[in-house]
């Protein structure tokens, strides 16, 4: 088992708060900064900038095929699309989500999947719902729960050709597939990897081995590389929490890693440790997002 090591890229110096839903797209990475409200972006030369303020909370985010993006407003419930210029609404999801939208991601047919993590997590004194669905929506803004059932879905990935969702349960630990139809629907639900209990995946990324790099926040190893079946061939040890992670940069060899000490929002909005870490990898990224 091989075991990296990481570098820190950018801190809180550059007005981090905390990172999610990194995307490589356009030569820089992508990120929603969830308690700054905003979608930000970083090069290579560690530059970064704000590429949208946002009047809301935000959580799932993706690029259409025009350039354009998607974002969801986490309690709300809504989906907003970014075409550069003005934000505007797109899809509401109010009747068929509870609490607040997860992670989200946008396939090669502009259909954006995304999940509901069943609670407020700004509220703990509020019970998470029994159980939590992935919604889809559809280019035209029709939305549907295309799945139901899981527990706490989190980060998602779409095979290069177009035809598995992968999704992290993180109160399943596991990583659970789905085909996906021509129409959008989600069917033949299986475990693509069952993982052992002090590993709650997050955010995750695919490789062109089909394995799957995931956030494990809290756990004692903050990223693991999973194979198809469970197996941990690579893990990554933090001093830090790691929540989410993109593979991009250079031949999608670079692997992003979004960290922070805390995802409490007290403790954020009274120090923020935010940062974006970087380790070169062996094997690119593969499929979307």
């Amino acid at each position: 088992m091989k075991t990296y090591k990481s570098s820190v890229a950018v801190d809180t110096t550059h007005g981090l708060k905390f990172t999610e839903s990194p995307r490589w797209h356009d030569d820089k990475l992508w990120f929603l900064d969830i308690h700054d409200h905003g979608i930000k972006t970083v090069d290579l030369n560690h530059r970064v900038e704000t590429a949208v303020d946002l009047p809301f909370i935000p959580n799932g985010f993706g690029f259409l095929g025009d350039g354009s993006l998607l974002v969801g407003d986490a309690f709300a419930r809504t989906i907003h699309r970014w075409d550069g210029t003005a934000l505007q609404p797109m899809a509401d999801l109010g009747d068929i989500t509870s609490f607040c939208l997860s992670d989200g991601i946008v396939d090669a047919q502009d259909r954006l999947y995304v999940g509901d993590i069943g609670y407020n997590f700004l509220d703990p004194t509020l019970q998470p719902v029994d159980t939590c669905v992935i919604a889809c929506v559809w280019r035209d803004g029709r939305a549907a729960v295309v799945a139901d059932g899981l527990h706490f879905p989190n980060g998602m990935v779409v095979t290069p050709d177009g035809r598995t969702l992968i999704v992290a349960e993180t109160m399943g630990h596991r990583l659970t597939a789905f085909d996906i139809g021509a129409d959008g629907t989600l069917a033949n639900r299986r475990v693509y990897a069952q993982l052992p209990d002090d590993v709650g995946p997050d955010g995750i990324t695919l490789d062109a081995e089909g394995c799957v790099w995931l956030a494990n926040p809290e756990g004692q190893y903050a990223v693991l590389r999973v194979r198809e079946g469970g197996e941990v061939v690579e893990r990554l040890e933090l001093d830090t929490n790691a929540y989410a992670v993109m593979l991009g940069g250079p031949e999608r060899r670079r692997l992003f890693i979004s960290a922070s000490d805390s995802h409490d929002p007290a403790q954020i909005a009274q120090a923020a440790s935010a940062t974006l870490r970087t380790v070169d990898v062996d094997v690119p990224g593969a499929g979307a997002p």
